[in-house]
């Protein structure tokens, strides 16, 4: 009677193999500046190396005396590697459900958080941590434009799976590996869709369409999970198909250049991370100073969190007109101390005064997004800024649209003549915002 002995050590063998002979070519095309493999050529690649490992496997079987593989098993083995690599394992029922939002993965206990708020532990998507750490480093190996490193050496990586849903995992500086995937309900949106689910109403989508088409720079700020990328997403649904856009991520979300009708000319760069010798680095700040030389007509950070303001601001400033990009920030005041403490990492340590006079002179609006109150699942536009100028220490702004006492946006301080002709021009009309004064429909 055939013993499972074998096959359990040939899978093993298999991974082994796979793992390492994938991770040697990769880099070797990388070497030799050939181009990355597509989907299939990469499956294809893994199918030769998984056969070529079962030959060896079967030879090192025979020359000690064991019994070897029958080939029915065999092939069943490597299609069940297969699919265990370039599927999602335990992850794909979860990331099919519509209605999840968040997967928090802590060794074998899984939350999830669900559109409307509710949040609920569900069965382990693996069975040891070996397994989980072994998952995510196949994943990782085959998102974006590039292999990313997942090991004792690199136990933190941040990469996009082939769905859009973004993923940060650790492993050695925590007790058992963790996983968080963030999804994005949202792929493609409007301002009139944003409209449906509440996050604006018909005024403030009219503003916000103007602005847009007015060429003002926008900063959208909240914070995690809160709806910025979907924001951001749908203000650049109301760019003119013409216009090339350059896109900065340190993981690609943003996926504008997906639409080829409504973007057609669009670059999408990603931030890179250092090669196992620490070479080869490429810094979002550094991919900002490369999109102002690719002639665009707007560059869009998709997340702001280092010295790559400063290249941002430079951009906004110097013609590129319309730009936009998101920031973590509590309040929207609060984005300008986070804009000035991010300033400050950069290489070229400007003072405060100097940031904020950049700063001043790169961005138009802030726009802001909250929870409502009492509301849970909801995300509203809960306030925004119009740049006024800087002075010394302060950036000065005014609050166009301010919290109301649910939190969402109700009209504040009006807007400047010059700003406010500027919209209309763009197609604004103001009984828009009467309409935004009488509050947001039921």
């Amino acid at each position: 009677m055939y013993v499972d002995v074998g096959t359990d050590h040939l899978r093993q063998h298999l991974r082994r193999a796979l793992s390492r002979r994938l991770s040697e070519r990769i880099q070797g095309r990388e070497a030799a500046g050939q181009r990355q493999w597509t989907d299939t050529e990469h499956r294809a690649e893994a199918d030769a190396i998984l056969a070529e490992a079962a030959e060896e496997f079967a030879r090192s079987q025979l020359t000690q005396g064991r019994r070897v593989v029958p080939p029915e098993i065999e092939q069943q083995v490597i299609a069940a590697v297969l699919n265990e690599i370039f599927g999602l394992a335990g992850l794909e029922p979860l990331l099919r459900n519509p209605d999840i939002e968040n997967i928090n993965i802590n060794g074998d206990r899984v939350f999830v958080r669900f559109s409307d708020g509710r949040r609920e532990r569900l069965p382990s998507v693996v069975s040891s941590d070996t397994e989980l750490i072994q998952l995510i480093r196949d994943l990782a190996a085959r998102s974006g434009v590039e292999e990313r490193r997942f090991d004792r050496g690199s136990p933190g990586v941040n990469f996009q799976l082939q769905g859009g849903e973004r993923v940060f995992a650790v492993m050695a500086v925590t007790s058992r590996p963790s996983v968080s995937i963030r999804r994005h309900r949202y792929k493609t949106v409007s301002l009139d869709e944003l409209c449906k689910l509440g996050t604006i109403d018909r005024g403030l989508a009219a503003f916000l369409a103007a602005i847009v088409r007015a060429r003002k720079n926008v900063l959208v700020t909240g914070g995690t999970a809160i709806g910025k990328t979907t924001m951001l997403r749908a203000l650049a649904a109301e760019i003119p198909t013409w216009e090339r856009l350059v896109t900065v991520e340190d993981v690609f979300e943003l996926n504008l250049d997906a639409d080829s009708e409504a973007h057609p000319d669009v670059v999408a760069m990603q931030a890179r991370e250092a090669n196992i010798e620490g070479q080869g680095a490429v810094s979002q700040a550094e991919l900002v100073r490369w999109a102002l030389r690719m002639s665009p007509d707007r560059v869009i950070v998709g997340e702001v969190r280092g010295p790559e303001v400063i290249p941002m601001c430079n951009a906004m400033s110097q013609g590129n007109d319309g730009s936009m990009g998101t920031l973590h920030a509590s309040t929207s005041r609060g984005a300008f101390t986070r804009l000035a403490a991010y300033a400050v990492q950069g290489p070229e340590r400007l003072p405060l005064d100097a940031t904020n006079l950049l700063v001043a002179s790169a961005l138009d609006f802030v726009v802001h997004l909250d929870r409502p109150r009492g509301e849970i699942g909801k995300r509203v536009v809960s306030s925004i800024r119009e740049v006024i100028d800087a002075d010394g220490r302060q950036i000065i702004s005014n609050e166009v649209f301010r919290p109301g006492p649910d939190l969402r946006a109700v009209p504040g301080v009006p807007l400047r003549a010059e700003t406010l002709e500027d919209l209309v021009v763009a197609g604004l009309d103001p009984g828009r915002l009467q309409y935004a004064a009488q509050g947001w429909p039921s």
